[in-house]
């Protein structure tokens, strides 16, 4: 019971800082309207910096409804088609349970153990191994799979996946980073769209505005100053919006895996799932914003505070340390040879080798002969016949079975 009331307390506390930072994420389209209007009013006029300020102000509270106006318009758009956007980057298609029965029935059961409605299935081409949620709703929820990763892991193995995967649909943490998402790409789209402005066209601009507006009583020498303001600004917005939108990514990682522990009851799962995805989750042609929403980023930033993901290894030791899980250790990184589909990993198990195959009858595994299991005799025992010399003579123990005798 501790347990639970420390998930779902962490869980409720994540998400009231999901609606904060995501406020906070909305709140930085209005600074970049402002630095766009303090762009625009040194470009127009040759004026001191406090005058500049002041009118971009003014020109920022008139504008504010048409900017409000025009991110809940890209929201929308981006509600309704995001998922037709990412399957289109990832190449992801749904399954039906005839296609999928083994993944559709771990997914299912997991769904009906908790009560949930099961989400739509959808699987990728692709050697890699990972696995990532979208959706803003039910009818939209699914689960993206790898081939790769249904050829390599187990089944509680991907038991384990798919239960981090539905935590993060159960915490409304997919909802919340779609959402991020699409904020942090407007705050994109008008940085961009104000160094085009200022680089392409800033020029002319300011060129055929200055005669009109140097006879105003308003000072002068305000330009370079205002555009640097603005540049400054422009830059710490998206500074933090991605800072904010990588940040609710690390957090909601550890949730995510308690959370596929709590479903699975099996933390080993869990973790010996993240040793096998480890370094191996590059999708191919996904965009930073997808690879995000994944089970593992490989991708790495030149700092941590930009890192997507917790390393693979705090994961483990938090599973380990809380969960009561064994970690096997990394495992060897990838080679570019490395063949990811199963039949050649068994085609490799099943290599002669120059030792015997172990029995698996006895403690030391299977052991064959030819194409039959091969048992090995027991010795057989000869009473009253002397041992050899240097070999101990037959024990008088009785052993599990009972004493030997030769009468009965």
């Amino acid at each position: 019971m501790e347990h639970a009331y420390g998930l779902y307390t962490h869980i409720q506390s994540n998400r009231r800082k999901s609606v904060v930072l995501l406020l906070g994420l909305f709140f930085l389209v209005y600074v970049l309207v402002f630095a766009g209007a303090l762009t625009a009013e040194a470009l127009s006029n040759d004026a001191s910096v406090q005058w500049l300020l002041q009118r971009a102000w003014s020109d920022t509270i008139m504008a504010s409804p048409f900017a409000t106006v025009g991110t809940l318009l890209w929201i929308a758009i981006a509600y309704k088609f995001h998922q037709s956007m990412i399957d289109a980057l990832t190449g992801g298609e749904e399954v039906t349970r005839q296609q999928q029965p083994r993944l559709y029935n771990i997914l299912e059961n997991l769904c009906i153990s908790r009560g949930i409605p099961t989400p739509k299935l959808k699987v990728m081409d692709s050697d890699a191994l990972n696995a990532f949620a979208t959706g803003m709703n039910e009818k939209q929820y699914s689960i993206t799979v790898t081939s790769g990763l249904l050829k390599t892991l187990n089944d509680a193995e991907i038991e384990a996946v798919l239960g981090h995967e539905l935590t993060h649909i159960r915490n409304g943490d997919v909802r919340m980073m779609v959402i991020a998402v699409i904020i942090a790409g407007v705050v994109g789209f008008f940085a961009e769209l104000f160094f085009r402005l200022l680089f392409n066209w800033g020029g002319g601009w300011r060129s055929s505005s200055r005669s009109s507006s140097s006879s105003d009583d308003k000072g002068k020498g305000g330009f370079f100053i205002a555009i640097i303001i603005a540049v400054a600004l422009i830059a710490l917005a998206w500074l933090l919006s991605l800072v904010i939108r990588l940040a609710l990514s690390r957090e909601r990682e550890f949730l995510a895996d308690a959370g596929s522990v709590e479903l699975t009851k099996n933390p080993d799962a869990m973790i010996s799932a993240l040793r096998k995805i480890e370094n191996r989750g590059e999708l191919p042609g996904a965009t930073s914003a997808v690879m995000e929403m994944c089970l593992d980023n490989p991708r790495e930033g030149f700092a941590d505070i930009f890192a997507t993901h917790p390393s693979v290894d705090s994961r483990v030791a938090a599973l380990v340390r809380y969960a009561g899980g064994h970690d096997p250790g990394p495992l060897a990184p990838p080679s570019e040879d490395e063949p990811q589909d199963q039949q050649d990993q068994q085609d490799r198990q099943d290599a002669p080798s120059d030792q015997p195959a172990p029995d698996p009858a006895s403690p030391w595994g299977p052991s064959t002969r030819g194409d039959k299991p091969f048992l090995p005799q027991k010795p057989p025992v000869v009473l009253g016949t002397p041992s050899a010399p240097g070999v101990p003579a037959p024990s008088s123990d009785p052993g599990p079975w009972g004493p030997h005798s030769g009468t009965r």
